[in-house]
């Protein structure tokens, strides 16, 4: 299996396609995973877990899935991704707000992998590089984050993400967050930067969530051959990283 296949690029002879299955499949995320997973000629969709559609992750872990994709909630991302490392299944989580050091812990002992990205659009992944860049050369910067009215947690994992990283960057403390939950709303965020006499806007707005399926699916497609587990931050497969955010 190439690891770097494009959307479009057909699975060859001898190669086999990527069996899938999608935690909370009957969410706004997990919906969008499954139409994305199912149009990528290099993956099955084998199963859809979810308590609204009577089908447990469980029953989706016996159909033997090479990859679980999660969209959950904070409370159930973790012990699914427990499950899956037990039955040596590789995890993708989109889910943000659990807690990061149960799932390093449970990663040495697995026989599969876990990815964790706060965001899967690419242009919000480059829009915190370019803030981790920027917070050096100015002298100070906040983060307002958007979404919409039906999600949790707040901050979201992309502003508490973009925070941690501006301040290791900067050596200072992590700028201040401000979050807004509004109907109408998907996904957004900004990173105002302040300095003598000028200002720096960073901003990355996602207005449909078929903006994040690239990202999922070139998860699912590195998960397996990780060097190590578990690894944060879609930038680590997009800028092949190493070290900083992982394990």
């Amino acid at each position: 299996m190439n690891a770097d296949r494009s959307p479009g690029e057909r699975v060859t002879a001898g190669e086999e396609e990527i069996r899938v299955a999608v935690a909370g499949a009957a969410g706004r995320m997990g919906q969008a995973s499954c139409e994305a997973i199912e149009a990528a000629t290099d993956m099955e969709l084998i199963a859809r877990a979810d308590p609204a559609l009577g089908f447990s992750l469980q029953q989706a872990l016996e159909q033997q899935p090479d990859v679980m994709v999660d969209f959950t909630r904070p409370d159930t991302a973790l012990p699914n991704a427990l499950a899956c490392l037990e039955a040596g299944v590789h995890v993708v989580i989109g889910t943000t707000g659990f807690d990061l050091e149960s799932l390093r812990q449970a990663c040495v002992r697995a026989r599969a992998n876990a990815f964790v990205a706060p965001n899967f659009a690419i242009g919000a992944v480059l829009m915190m590089r370019f803030a981790v860049q920027a917070c050096v050369h100015m002298d100070a910067a906040e983060i307002v984050e958007l979404h919409h009215d039906r999600k949790i947690d707040a901050p979201s994992g992309t502003a508490a993400r973009t925070a941690e990283l501006m301040a290791k960057a900067s050596g200072g403390p992590p700028p201040p967050i401000h979050s807004v939950r509004l109907p109408g709303l998907v996904a957004h965020q900004e990173v105002i930067l302040g300095s003598l006499g000028q200002t720096l806007t960073i901003r990355h707005d996602s207005i449909d969530r078929t903006s994040f399926m690239p990202g999922v699916l070139l998860a699912i497609r590195k998960v397996r051959g990780l060097a190590s587990s578990p690894v944060i931050g879609l930038e680590h497969l997009l800028f092949d990283q190493a070290g900083e955010g992982m394990g």
